[in-house]
C-alpha cells in the first residue's frame, strides 16, 4: 500500500531553500505538518509566513546541523510540540569544487560536518520517535555517492559515507516498519552550487560543470514525494542521473573515461 502523509509530521533539514523547501511544500500540499530546520533565520521567517498564507501548518527552527546540540534541541522541540516525527528528510548540504591536490584538509572536514555528521546527528536524535511511529527517513545523497566525480573529492566522500550509513541503517530498522529512502539527484539547479567551497575554503568562483540539463527543485520534490509514497529504497533522479548510475555499474572504466572528459575543466 502507498503511504499517506496527511497529518504526518515531516521534518526537513535545509528546509528554507532549494530541494528541501520544494519538498516540504509538496508534502504540505498532501496534508503533512511540516517542520523546516535551517541555519538561515531570516529565510525561515519568510517561509513560515508563506506556508501559513497558503493554509499549510508549519513549524520552523534555527538549526546548524554541524552542531549536535542544535540537532538534539530542534528534534526534542519538534517532538514536544507535535507528539513525534513521522518523516525525517536529511537534506541540508554543502558542496565543494577543487582538485584534491590543491584542497586544504579543513575543507574536507567542513563538508563532512555538514553532509555526513549533520544527517547523523539529526537521525540519531529522531530515531526512537521514528521507530515508535513506523516512520520514514529520507536522505538527499547524490550520484556522487555511488559513482566517482572528479573535482569534488570531498563532496563525493561525504555522499559515499551517507550511502554506507543509511543503507546499513535500513537493514537494521526495516523489520521495525521503518523505511529508509536514499535519493540520488542528478544535476539540480539550486543555490547550493552558488556556495560551493573552493580549495581554500572560501566560496569558489569556478563555474560549475554538469552534463545534460539542470532540473528544477520542484521536479525533484515531486519525484521524492512520489518515491516516498511508494516506499522506494533508492531513488535516482533525472535521465542523466539514471544513465550515470547504470553505466558506472555496468561499465565502470567507460564511465570514468567519459566523466573525466566531461569534467576536464575541473582538473585545471
Amino acid at each position: 500500500m502507498k503511504r499517506n502523509f496527511k497529518n504526518k509530521v515531516v521534518v526537513v533539514t535545509g528546509g528554507a531553500s532549494g530541494i528541501g523547501l520544494a519538498t516540504a511544500r509538496r508534502f504540505a500540499e498532501a496534508g503533512a505538518r511540516c517542520v523546516l530546520l535551517d541555519m538561515d533565520e531570516q529565510n525561515l521567517a519568510l517561509r513560515e509566513k508563506e506556508f501559513w498564507a497558503a493554509g499549510h501548518e508549519v513549524l520552523t527552527a534555527v538549526c546548524d546541523v554541524t552542531r549536535q546540540s542544535d540537532c538534539e534541541a530542534a528534534v526534542k522541540s519538534v517532538i514536544r510540540q507535535t507528539g513525534g516525527i513521522d518523516v525525517l528528510f536529511n537534506n541540508a548540504g554543502i558542496t565543494q569544487r577543487s582538485r584534491f591536490a590543491d584542497t586544504r584538509v579543513d575543507v574536507f572536514r567542513r563538508v563532512m560536518e555538514v553532509n555526513f555528521f549533520g544527517a547523523l546527528y539529526c537521525t540519531k536524535a529522531a530515531i526512537d520517535s521514528i521507530i515508535d511511529r513506523r516512520g520514514m527517513i529520507i536522505v538527499n545523497e547524490s550520484i556522487a555517492g555511488v559513482a566517482p566525480l572528479v573535482g569534488r573529492t570531498g563532496y563525493s566522500a561525504s555522499k559515499h559515507a551517507l550511502h554506507g550509513l543509511f543503507a546499513s541503517l535500513r537493514a537494521e530498522v526495516s523489520h521495525l516498519g521503518v523505511q529508509v529512502m536514499i535519493v540520488c539527484p542528478g544535476f539540480i539547479r539550486t543555490n547550493l552550487q552558488d556556495r560551493a567551497l573552493g580549495a581554500d575554503g572560501r566560496v569558489t568562483d569556478r563555474p560549475q560543470s554538469f552534463v545534460g540539463r539542470q532540473h528544477t527543485p520542484q521536479s525533484a520534490a515531486e519525484a521524492i514525494f512520489q518515491g516516498a509514497c511508494r516506499k522506494k529504497p533508492l531513488l535516482v533522479l533525472t535521465f542523466m542521473g539514471k544513465l550515470g548510475y547504470w553505466v558506472s555499474r555496468l561499465a565502470p572504466g567507460f564511465y570514468e573515461r567519459q566523466m573525466i572528459r566531461q569534467f576536464a575543466d575541473e582538473l585545471h
